[in-house]
């Protein structure tokens, strides 16, 4: 079996015996399932990976999308790919059965699609936006909408976009100027620029279906007046035929760094006067609508950056073990043979620090999904709500920690290289660059750590925050039962204590009116909290595998020390440094605030 894309064993231990995802099929909804069908989902999912989306990676890489007479010409591998994707029912993998899908957990679902994101991240991002805007449409759509717009992209002939960004606000979503002037007809006039749309234009099905954000006429200012319309590329007739092409034009294609076969757009809409579009749900919603698309999102890319930076350690890896180069420092003989690199100390820290940053970061990811099943699956309401408020705390650690370290991850992978790394003949370069949009988009850090530390700490009264300390506590107390995890667990532990210290006093300044000296630092914050999400969960993955050694399979041995070693790392050598960023917080440091313009 290919252990190119991730590895088989490590998902497997995530699966059966980090996340209990065995235990899912006693839920009503997954009742059919059992780890047979989970691990057939699994295997075609890898099997299609490799088959037809890493083949062409690099050439999409190397041969970006162009524009052409007002069109997108993608390469022509990504259509039998994209096509295989729909094919074996991976769009609806989460959808009912009655609703033409399989039925998985989404922690399956999201173990299947990992294969495809550590494959081909371009040609991947089609279909994930796809399934973002079917699900908006899903959840606040009239059944007319869904009719018209989401049966075809549950069926794969229609994809799916969001339109948010505008070239003059960036991420600064209040000031959106795209408007909507309501129409005779019940539907609505659209006008205005739309850029950096993933996904925008293609070849790729018959029809694309925007997501917009736009403003109403007497819309209030700021974000209470934002709501949201499906445009389609093309208009479509009450018998569900394509109708003439809608007044919305591909304007150009930017040419990024990386990630470079996912087409992004700057798209025009209204030109002509008559951009036709469906208000989805009620005005000025739109943009409470859209966060569950921004957060579906956020949690995928995530997921996107730590696959690649999982691509780059397995290939870094692999290199390691086969280059021979140089001599174990007191091996003093010439005419000895050279070793490995994997010997040298140097290249074992590097190695291991992308396994600590990736492991740690994949867990996280698949732990989120199984969060996500749980919001929707257990047994009582307040069960499911306790679930929401602690995925909702979790997603900007979900989204931007493997933003950062995973990329960094990246970066050891072309050290690892040498000068083989830093060229194109070797691929970890591209997973560099395509990993360098993931902080940025769906929300920068800054974003993120605004987010976390301006709103989701103290919503509903703390209520996932205190959830989070509590299963941090619980997991330290099971810890205890071994020994030889307490130096693993100590540091953990004394980090909680003063986060929580720290968490107390700038909420508590914030609650004051002290908003801007409060969040100054909000970045070295969602960086502390980060690191103390992924250290719990590597404490879990030290208890799982002590268990594991328990049980005595030769086979497994190696597995289950790397898992402990992986843990002491970042449990010993990350998560003590954090102490450093919790003094500045404390201190209301101001010297990046109180920085001016002129002194740069």
């Amino acid at each position: 079996m290919s252990e190119t894309l991730l590895s088989s064993r490590n998902l497997a231990f995530e699966l059966y015996e980090v996340l209990d995802a065995e235990g899912l099929t006693r839920r009503e909804r997954f009742a059919e399932h059992n780890r047979e069908t989970f691990d057939a989902a699994i295997g075609t999912a890898r099997s299609i990976a490799e088959k037809f989306f890493a083949p062409h990676n690099r050439k999409g890489d190397e041969n970006e999308p162009r524009y052409e007479d007002g069109q997108a010409i993608l390469i022509p591998e990504v259509k039998p790919a994209v096509d295989a994707f729909l094919e074996a029912g991976f769009l609806n993998a989460a959808r009912s059965f009655d609703a033409g899908g399989m039925q998985l957990p989404t922690l399956l679902s999201q173990a299947c699609f990992a294969h495809f994101q550590s494959a081909n991240a371009a040609s991947t991002s089609y279909p994930f936006l796809t399934m973002g805007a079917a699900n908006l449409i899903e959840s606040f759509g009239t059944d007319e909408q869904k009719q018209r717009f989401l049966q075809p992209m549950i069926d794969g002939r229609f994809f799916g976009t969001m339109a948010l960004t505008e070239p003059h606000a960036g991420s600064s979503l209040s000031d959106i100027r795209t408007r909507a002037e309501p129409a005779s007809d019940g539907t609505y006039r659209l006008k205005g620029n739309k850029i950096f749309i993933s996904g925008g234009d293609h070849p790729l099905s018959e029809n694309i279906v925007h997501m917009v954000l736009a403003k109403l006429p007497d819309a209030p200012a700021g974000v209470k007046g934002i709501s949201l319309f499906i445009v389609p590329k093309f208009l479509v007739n009450d018998d569900g035929s394509l109708g003439k092409r809608n007044d919305v034009l591909l304007a150009g294609l930017f040419h990024k760094m990386g990630w470079r076969g996912t087409t992004s757009t700057a798209l025009n809409f209204g030109d002509n006067g008559e951009c036709v579009g469906y208000l989805v749900g009620k005005p000025h919603y739109g943009l409470s609508y859209m966060f569950q698309m921004m957060n579906e999102a956020r949690i995928g890319v995530g997921m996107g950056a730590v696959m690649l930076g999982y691509a780059g350690y397995l290939y870094s890896l692999e290199y390691a073990r086969e280059r021979p180069q140089g001599r174990v420092p007191d091996s003093k003989d010439p005419n000895t043979a050279p070793v490995a690199i994997i010997r040298h100390a140097d290249v074992k820290r590097m190695l291991l620090m992308q396994k600590a940053y990736v492991e740690g970061s994949f867990d996280l990811g698949l732990y989120a999904a199984r969060l996500f099943d749980d919001t929707t699956t257990l047994e009582t309401e307040t069960e499911r709500k306790q679930a929401h408020e602690l995925l909702d705390l979790l997603t900007p650690i979900v989204k931007s920690w493997p933003s950062e370290f995973c990329l960094k991850a990246n970066e050891l992978a072309i050290q690892i290289l040498g000068g083989h790394g830093y060229t194109r003949e070797y691929p970890v370069e591209q997973y560099y660059r395509d990993n360098r949009l993931n902080p940025i988009h769906e929300g920068t850090h800054g974003i993120q750590s605004l987010d976390l530390l301006g709103r989701k700490l103290a919503q509903n009264g703390g209520a996932g925050l205190k959830q989070l300390i509590r299963l941090i506590a619980d997991t330290a107390e099971r810890a205890q039962a071994y020994e030889s995890l307490t130096a693993l667990r100590e540091p953990l532990e004394k980090l909680v204590a003063r986060l929580q210290t720290v968490t107390i006093g700038l909420l508590t300044d914030l609650g004051q009116g002290k908003v801007n000296s409060s969040l100054a630092n909000s970045a070295l914050y969602l960086k502390v909290f980060g690191h103390t999400v992924i250290g719990w969960r590597w404490l879990e993955q030290a208890i799982r595998a002590e268990e594991g050694l328990a049980k005595g399979h030769a086979a497994d041995v190696n597995f289950y020390k790397g898992k402990l070693q992986a843990a002491r790392y970042f449990l010993t050598w990350e998560v003590p440094g954090c102490h450093h960023e919790l003094a500045i917080l404390e201190a209301r440091d101001d010297v990046c605030l109180s920085m001016q313009d002129e002194w740069f």
